[in-house]
């Protein structure tokens, strides 16, 4: 497995080694031993699992407030997504910055999201599946998100026209 850090401090794609042969391949999702050589710490508490019928779909962006707060592994298992970490981590020297990467079924890359960053992804076809790895506990009363298209992040989502859902589409700008 390769880690590769980004833009964002504490985020990282994971870049799992394929070991194939005719009946197939095998690779390893979660090393906790070679994570941590990068910093990433953490125990999964929940597994979630998303299937979006819609190309073009975004979810997010969510994030949990603290203590709530969470750390995230994301892989899609069937389609693609352009999945999106947003830092809203006060004095971070990437403060309201954004990177976004493909996440597919082929390409099986995976996206660690640190605690404090907010998080979404847009779906680069029809029916698409995500699976989270997450370090907390979900919490209704910490919930937080923040408007997909909100003018002080101009995140370049790749499908213009979005499909949202209510909840989604109402919150409100992010106050930086």
């Amino acid at each position: 497995m390769q880690i590769i850090k980004t833009k964002i401090k504490g985020t990282f794609i994971i870049e799992p080694k394929i070991i194939g042969d005719k009946r197939g391949y095998f690779y390893r999702v979660f090393a906790k031993e070679i994570l941590k050589k990068f910093g990433i710490k953490y125990d999964i508490v929940h597994i979630n699992k998303s299937f979006t019928q819609k190309k073009g779909t975004i979810r997010g962006l969510h994030y949990q407030k603290s203590p709530k707060r969470e750390d995230k592994i994301v892989q899609c298992i069937s389609g693609s997504i352009f999945d999106v970490v947003l830092d809203i981590r006060k004095g971070s020297k990437t403060y309201g910055k954004w990177f976004g990467e493909v996440l597919s079924a082929k390409n099986k890359k995976m996206l660690v999201i640190p605690k404090g960053c907010a998080h979404a992804f847009q779906t680069l076809e029809k029916d698409t599946t995500v699976e989270y790895f997450v370090s907390e506990y979900y919490s209704p009363n910490d919930e937080r998100g923040i408007r997909w298209n909100d003018e002080a992040f101009k995140i370049n989502w790749p499908i213009k026209k979005a499909t949202l859902s209510d909840k989604d589409s109402s919150w409100e700008d992010f106050k930086i």
